[in-house]
């Protein structure tokens, strides 16, 4: 069963009267442990794929099942729920806050979900110590380079064993060096761990890091590029 199935997907949205559909008709599947990078011009529609994928936003027709359930349909308390066990996030802005310590960014979900605190701190250092940053734990944000803020984040965005990251852009805000670090993070994550990876980039260096590419334009697949042809491309 696939991790993730999106069948015949619209999005439509309405600004002052005039309708503007985002997505027309997108369908495809995502395996278990599958690096997928989603690529496209600005106004392409990745980003609103992107944001149905992570149950931010539904669709306006089509299906969208996630781990095997149907969230198409769902509320928003349902798709909160949704979001915290099955997805990890990890955006271009690392999104961490400045006054609390890489520590205690990472526990943040777990908070949320209710866990103890002896076990919030326990499974924090796990995943810290995942991404090579342990020592780093009582370091504030801006007392890290950019490349330890978006390892810090992947650390947040693992913590509560979700089966699915989605990352956007998040390579975005760092120099290139920095930038093949995180990647290099991601690609264990994804071959040693078995997480599975959606990831959206404009950038085709990145873009080969990913056993598979779909290009996006106009709000339609372009293109799906597996394994075999993103390594000969």
């Amino acid at each position: 069963m696939p991790l993730i199935e999106v069948e015949n997907v619209r999005k439509v949205y309405k600004m002052d009267g005039v309708e503007f559909e985002a997505l027309k008709g997108v369908s495809f599947t995502v395996e278990k442990e599958e690096f997928v990078i989603i690529m496209g011009p600005s106004g392409s529609g990745k980003s609103t794929l992107m944001h149905i994928l992570g149950a931010l936003d539904v669709p306006t027709s089509g299906k969208y099942i996630l781990n095997g359930k149907d969230i198409t349909s769902m509320t928003r308390d349902e798709l909160a729920r949704v979001r915290n066990k099955n997805i990890g996030f990890i955006f271009q802005g690392f999104n961490l806050l400045p006054r609390m310590s890489a520590l205690e960014n990472v526990e943040l979900p777990m908070l949320y979900a209710g866990l103890p605190a002896g076990e919030r701190r326990a499974k924090a250092k796990q995943a810290l110590d995942l991404v090579g940053l342990l020592e780093w734990a009582d370091h504030r944000p801006n007392q890290l380079s950019g490349g330890q803020q978006q390892r810090v984040a992947i650390a947040r965005a693992l913590v509560n064993d979700a089966p699915l990251l989605l990352a956007d852009e998040p390579t975005g805000n760092l120099d290139s060096k920095t930038g093949v670090q995180v990647m290099e993070t991601l690609t264990y994550l994804n071959s040693e761990r078995g997480i599975t990876i959606v990831l959206v980039t404009h950038d085709s260096g990145i873009a080969r890091y990913g056993k598979r590419i779909v290009r996006v334009l106009d709000g339609m697949i372009s293109s799906d590029m597996p394994e075999e042809q993103v390594t000969m491309g």
